[in-house]
């Protein structure tokens, strides 16, 4: 998931680099490196965003996972809860 996440990020940002800083007129061409910079600005702070979300509640965090001991005779000898 991260790694598709990172890969439309820059897919994003590429496109949105050639859209509005590209210019191309009889006048003027190149393109405009501030621009560029405010437009990765805003690419790498939703990728942080979207990142932080994705740990926070994708993929399996805030899981619980139970540790059951058992002794031959199949009592539980300890049981231990951990939140993740």
């Amino acid at each position: 998931m991260i790694g598709g996440l990172g890969a439309s990020l820059v897919v994003f940002a590429v496109g949105a680099i050639l859209d509005f800083a590209v210019t191309t007129s009889p006048y003027q061409h190149g393109f405009n490196v501030r621009t560029v910079g405010v437009i990765l600005m805003i690419v790498g702070a939703v990728g942080l965003v979207l990142s932080v979300l994705a740990m926070a509640f994708g993929s399996g965090s805030w899981r619980r996972r139970r540790t059951v001991v058992e002794d031959t005779r199949g009592n539980v000898v300890r049981r231990e809860d951990t939140y993740l």
